[in-house]
């Protein structure tokens, strides 16, 4: 499985504005919610009872948020960051710049673990971490990880 299977353009956000958990998990789920018609609020309570099980921002500025939602019939996935860094309650205690946003069907488990394994993966990268801070667009932030996920294993 590569990114490019489950992240679209349209659900990159070069620029995250919440600056609550729940307002970061909306802002991010929205493009998949509207592209998957999928209940915006329904997913961002699924993110949010993960959470309480243990932050999903893994540190170095990453958060993995990601759930498994009813009705959903593919893998799907948002990317967003922030320069400043949000608070995510990250397992090193340093705010959060980038978040890739993973939500699976209620019936899926290799393919979520998958898509997981492959995410993290890949932003344990620092040079695609560096790569991505100094991205401008969602575009250039979308083409800059897939072409580091082109890589990933050679």
């Amino acid at each position: 499985m590569k990114i490019g299977d489950i992240l679209t353009p349209d659900c990159v956000i070069s620029d995250i504005q919440a600056q609550t958990k729940k307002d970061i998990l909306t802002e991010m789920a929205r493009p998949i919610a509207q592209a998957y018609d999928v209940n915006l609020e329904d997913m961002v309570s699924v993110l949010l009872n993960r959470e309480k099980l243990g932050s999903t921002g893994i540190g170095e500025g990453v958060a993995i948020p990601h759930g498994k939602i009813a009705g959903l019939k593919n893998i799907a996935a948002a990317v967003g960051k922030n320069i400043q860094g949000l608070k995510f309650d990250a397992l090193d205690g340093k705010p959060c710049h980038i978040f890739f946003l993973l939500v699976a069907p209620s019936n899926s488990v290799s393919g979520h673990l998958k898509a997981l394994a492959r995410a993290s993966m890949l932003l344990k990268n620092p040079a695609l971490r560096e790569s991505l801070m100094h991205t401008n667009s969602p575009q250039e932030l979308y083409d800059v990880l897939l072409e580091y996920d082109k890589h990933l294993d050679e």
